[in-house]
C-alpha cells in the first residue's frame, strides 16, 4: 500500500483560509472580476472584416442601411454570447471561413462600435 501524497502548500493554506472563515463567520472573498468580453481580440482587425464582408449584406437587407441592423429595437442580441453565436451564424451563412479568431475580433469590433456590453 502506498503513502497518501501530501497536500501542496498552496492547497493546504486555501483549506486553513476557508476552513479559518467559516468558523469566525467571514465572508468568502470574492471572486476574481470577470474579464470584458473580447479582452484579447483585435477590435481593428474585426472592424476591416466587417467592411469587407458584413456591410454590404447588411446593406442590402435594410435598403442602404447597414448600421440598422444593429440599433433596431428587436434586436436578436443581448450579451457577449449571443453576439458571438451570430457572427458564427453570419460566418457560416456567408461562406466567409473566419477562424474563431476573426470571428471574436468581429465581435469585440461589433461590441466597441455598437452593443457596449460591460464585464
Amino acid at each position: 500500500m502506498t503513502a497518501p501524497r501530501p497536500v501542496p502548500h498552496h492547497r493546504r493554506n486555501m483549506l486553513v483560509v476557508a476552513c479559518a472563515a467559516l468558523m469566525v463567520g467571514a465572508p468568502w472573498p470574492a471572486p476574481a472580476a470577470e474579464p470584458a468580453p473580447f479582452a484579447h481580440a483585435d477590435a481593428a482587425a474585426g472592424k476591416a472584416l466587417v467592411e469587407r464582408d458584413c456591410v454590404a449584406c447588411h446593406a442590402q437587407k435594410f435598403s442602404g442601411d447597414a448600421d440598422r441592423i444593429y440599433l433596431r429595437q428587436d434586436r436578436r442580441v443581448h450579451t457577449p454570447q449571443q453576439l458571438l453565436a451570430q457572427v458564427s451564424w453570419c460566418n457560416t451563412q456567408l461562406g466567409t471561413k473566419y477562424f474563431p479568431d476573426d470571428e471574436e475580433n468581429v465581435a469585440a469590433y461589433l461590441n466597441q462600435r455598437y452593443y457596449h456590453f460591460a464585464p
